[in-house]
């Protein structure tokens, strides 16, 4: 099914991946910036040829100047190298995935390990077209490498999955990094952006007030591990059932990921002890 293009405001399309999933809502979202000449951010899933076919169709005779990534997983940067054969337009964005010291990925199979951009942006880094521009904003935590993008001709913020429109992101190490997850959200929290378009949901309209609950609620399940553990709690699997009891089950291994997180988090501050797979306590 090709999908139809929403227009969410001038300049900016939205399209959605044929790819539902308890992970992924109704799809990945993937935005068309711009009026004359045009960005892509986060084209989607390999292999989606309904879906290229549709970013073509929206793109249509305009220039695209550039497709920009978000982050590596599978669901958003793939599409890319189908889009930029298809148009020449070169991919910027994110950095590719961060190898740990010995070579091995700092990461799991839902990361596009094929994925090579044609500029890495830093924070701060800026791609332009006529009439609009998307600054790259480091927003790590969710995964190493991932961005945000900015356009402060609109004071709108495409935020990928570091801030979603239906559900707060997975954090799973050793990729994903909770102390990094919520400082870049007090990043967010320090800037003054009038929307959110996320790459899974509906538009998010009082950004700061999420992002001060997304912070609200990783504190309270950071609490809540610290009483589990205080009550004999010892593996994450009992502190997921414990925490999640009412959470569809198939997201308890995501979640238990994240609860690991938060325990790597609480072990660099000095709160607790423990390794991935064994006993924690706290210290």
């Amino acid at each position: 099914m090709i999908a139809v293009p929403d227009e969410l405001e001038p300049g900016i399309l939205r399209l959605t991946a044929n790819n539902p999933s308890a992970f992924t809502k109704d799809g990945t979202q993937s935005y068309v910036v711009g009026t004359t000449d045009v960005a892509v951010i986060d084209p989607g899933p390999a292999g989606d040829g309904d879906h290229l076919s549709a970013l073509l169709a929206a793109i249509g005779d305009r220039l695209l100047r550039a497709i920009l990534i978000t982050h590596t997983h599978r669901d958003h940067s793939p599409l890319a190298r189908d889009l930029k054969a298809a148009t020449g337009a070169p991919i910027v964005g994110c950095a590719p995935l961060v190898l740990a010291d010995d070579g091995t990925p700092r990461a799991d199979a839902s990361f596009d390990h094929d994925y090579v951009a044609d500029r890495v942006l830093s924070d701060g880094d800026t791609v332009s077209g006529d009439g609009w521009s998307l600054q790259a904003i480091a927003t790590p935590g969710h995964t190493s490498n991932h961005l945000c993008f900015a356009m402060p001709e609109t004071k709108a913020l495409f935020s990928g999955d570091h801030v979603m429109g239906w559900s707060t992101s997975i954090v799973s190490p050793p990729d994903g990094d909770m102390g990094d997850y919520m400082a870049s959200l007090d990043k967010l929290l320090g800037r003054d952006d009038r929307i959110y378009y996320p790459g899974h949901g509906d538009p998010v309209t009082n950004p700061q007030r999420l992002v001060r609950g997304m912070m609200g609620h990783r504190k309270s399940r950071e609490g809540a591990i610290l009483r589990l553990l205080g009550r004999g709690a010892s593996d994450t699997r009992a502190m997921v059932l414990a925490m999640y009891s009412g959470v569809d089950p198939r997201l308890h291994p995501a979640a238990e990921r994240s609860v690991l997180a938060h325990l790597f988090d609480l072990r660099r501050r000095g709160l607790v002890t423990g390794e991935e797979g064994g006993v924690w306590v706290t210290a």
